[in-house]
């Protein structure tokens, strides 16, 4: 391993910085140096308290002399840095993209087409009969499928796209060694051994309420199209639209009943102007366009 990748995958275990914040110390010629740095050069470029820069220069001497690259083939994971073949160019250009990615699995199909599936986690059988129309054709046509693990909509989604032969990905809240939440940890098995799990957390970070809304950003920023099938108005599912639409992504939203509480914030978004899912063509049609415009 590189000196780069090997102070990156240390200082990036202490402390989940951007890859933004972590080119701004490469182009310092600082991030090799780090073991010698002063406090005051750490302050500066990363703009940050003193205090805050010497503890990660203090955590950092220390965990420099450990081979992370070793640690991380012992415990299956394959660290992405932001400036690795493996890393998807799409998530340069999202909001904080993360300086390193941790993968768990087939890293191969961060290179195919995706779409992002996202729902309630109180979903009816609503979602889970529209998603058995929508993903047969989609798994056919190997576009990967992308979500977040959790209950609801998410784990309808990763394990039909399983049942109809396709591939799909899980983006956490948390890292490896804290899977979230515990009743889909049999699912994130099934997952690391035929199909991925990803996350920007080093592996012994836990789950905390705000990393769930920043891990949306990476299941929109993955997928060329995102797709809600039920939501409330007032619904963690808006986010991770939010960033869809800030990056230029097609939002496909299931129309749902209007005595649906769960239909109460999809309607809403069809009322502002996202894209009504009838079928699964649209969303092909729609990837062979984006496909298209990025090969001219």
């Amino acid at each position: 391993m590189d000196k780069t990748t090997q102070a990156l995958l240390a200082l990036h275990y202490i402390t989940p910085l951007t890859a933004k914040a972590v080119a701004a110390l490469i182009q310092a010629n600082q991030l090799e140096r780090l073991d010698t740095l002063q406090v005051n050069q750490l302050t500066q470029t990363l703009r940050i308290t003193p205090q805050r820069a010497s503890a990660i220069l203090t955590q950092f001497k220390q965990l420099y002399k450990v081979d992370m690259q070793s640690y991380y083939a012992e415990n299956a994971i394959v660290p992405i840095p932001f400036y690795d073949e493996n890393y998807p160019k799409s998530l340069l250009s999202i909001y904080d993209a993360p300086a390193v990615l941790y993968a768990k699995g087939n890293v191969e199909l961060l290179k195919n087409p995706a779409i992002a599936v996202i729902g309630s986690r109180k979903a009816s059988s609503y979602t889970s009969r529209v998603l058995q129309q929508i993903l047969p054709e989609l798994c056919a046509q190997k576009i990967t499928i992308i979500s977040g693990l959790a209950l609801g909509a998410d784990t309808i989604a990763h394990r039909l796209t399983m049942q109809f032969g396709g591939q799909t990905i899980a983006v956490l809240g948390s890292g490896f060694y804290h899977m979230y939440p515990r009743h889909n940890e049999q699912l994130a098995q099934q997952l690391i051994e035929q199909h991925l799990l990803l996350t920007e957390y080093a592996p012994y970070v836990k789950p905390a309420r705000h990393h769930f809304p920043m891990r949306n950003r990476i299941v929109s920023g993955l997928s060329q199209a995102l797709v809600v099938t039920e939501a409330a108005k007032k619904s963690g599912t808006l986010i991770t639209t939010e960033f869809a639409l800030d990056e230029g992504k097609d939002v496909f939203v299931v129309p749902g009943p209007i005595d649906s509480p769960l239909s109460t914030g999809t309607n809403f978004l069809l009322m502002e102007g996202a894209i009504p899912l009838l079928n699964s063509q649209q969303i092909i049609e729609a990837l062979q366009g984006k496909i298209e415009n990025e090969l001219q």
